[in-house]
């Protein structure tokens, strides 16, 4: 069965990351960025069929393309979860076969599925059968004592089999027990070969990495041999990375010039969401390593990090953490007159 998604849909992707791919960080991403294939973060199907769906799942057609990223390990669940997600107008459901927290762990789904590639298998093709949607598979490359080689080839001929569109697959193993989640996106190393084997031994099937990208060079590097890369922490806390993206991986011009056009941008939807009592630090958080490099970008971090907080903080915090920055440019350039 051909795939729902195509290489190019998934050649760069922001990784879904909890706390931190919300509706306001994919607003401001797109700003930055119109090809990339942006993601929400993980919620549970219990969430998804049973919680408040118009605040946890609403998003702005702006936004597109964005895919939804589910947790879960019960077939049934999934794949009613995944018709809501339908419903909503997402382009991809995805499911987290990835994540090692406690909290995910304890609900058996996440990374410990990949102890059981059968029942992933099941989950995907409950899904598949319930929607019309790509469903794809973000996953690590095993857990613990798990033989990578052996653990991801059974997990990914299960999940192709089923019917999975594409495989996204973070290129090192997760500690259950021992590690942090934050650790266990440091710790065990990157076998980047394993997974560049994986798409060699499935050239049909849609393949991107994750894990440790966080320059063009090194996304170029990775797209010699795979389909797509997949950009979490990097691109967060460098947003700005995101101005080259389509022009330098897409050869399509940047919708912005630089980080002040894009919060020029920004501007109308951050005035929009104060009107409706929206805190200027929900959407401000996400902004805060946008001048990352630049003279005045720890002053810019500061005082939006101390100001944005205050009751009725409005767009002149914003407005005035970026003159930190264009006035040390300035006397940089004054300086050097």
């Amino acid at each position: 069965m051909a795939s729902l998604v195509s290489p190019a849909d998934i050649r760069f992707s922001v990784a879904p990351m909890m706390d931190w791919t919300d509706r306001h960080c994919r607003f401001f991403h797109r700003m930055l960025t119109r090809r990339a294939r942006l993601y929400t973060e993980m919620l549970t199907t219990g969430a998804v069929i049973h919680g408040q769906r118009d605040r946890l799942m609403g998003f702005e057609a702006f936004e597109q393309p964005v895919a939804f990223q589910l947790g879960g390990s019960d077939p049934g669940d999934l794949a009613r979860a995944a018709k809501v997600v339908e419903d909503f107008g997402y382009c991809e459901v995805n499911l987290n076969v990835g994540c090692p927290s406690d909290r995910v762990q304890n609900g058996a789904f996440g990374a410990c599925l990949m102890q059981r590639p059968a029942l992933v298998a099941d989950c995907v093709k409950a899904m598949k059968d319930a929607v019309a949607l790509p469903v794809t598979v973000k996953c690590r490359i095993g857990v613990d004592e798990q033989d990578p080689e052996q653990a991801l080839f059974d997990m990914a001929a299960q999940c192709i089999d089923a019917g999975a569109d594409a495989l996204f697959v973070h290129a090192r193993k997760a500690w259950l027990k021992g590690l942090s989640p934050k650790e266990n996106r440091d710790i065990p190393p990157l076998d980047y070969p394993l997974v560049h084997r994986l798409k060699r031994a499935y050239p049909d099937t849609p393949i991107a990495i994750n894990g440790g990208i966080s320059t063009i060079a090194q996304m170029r590097e990775q797209l010699e041999n795979m389909d797509g890369v997949m950009v979490g922490r990097a691109a967060y806390h460098d947003p700005g990375l995101l101005l080259s993206v389509d022009p330098e991986l897409f050869d399509a011009p940047a919708p912005v010039a630089d980080g002040f056009a894009a919060i020029e941008a920004f501007l109308p939807y951050i005035e929009r969401e104060l009107s409706k009592g929206e805190k200027l630090s929900n959407i401000t958080r996400h902004m805060l390593g946008l001048f990352a490099g630049l003279p005045g970008a720890r002053s810019f971090r500061r005082r939006l990090a101390l100001e944005a907080v205050r009751s009725g903080a409005g767009v002149e915090v914003l407005a005035g953490a970026t003159r930190e920055v264009t006035e040390a440019m300035s006397r940089l350039r004054d300086a050097a007159a």
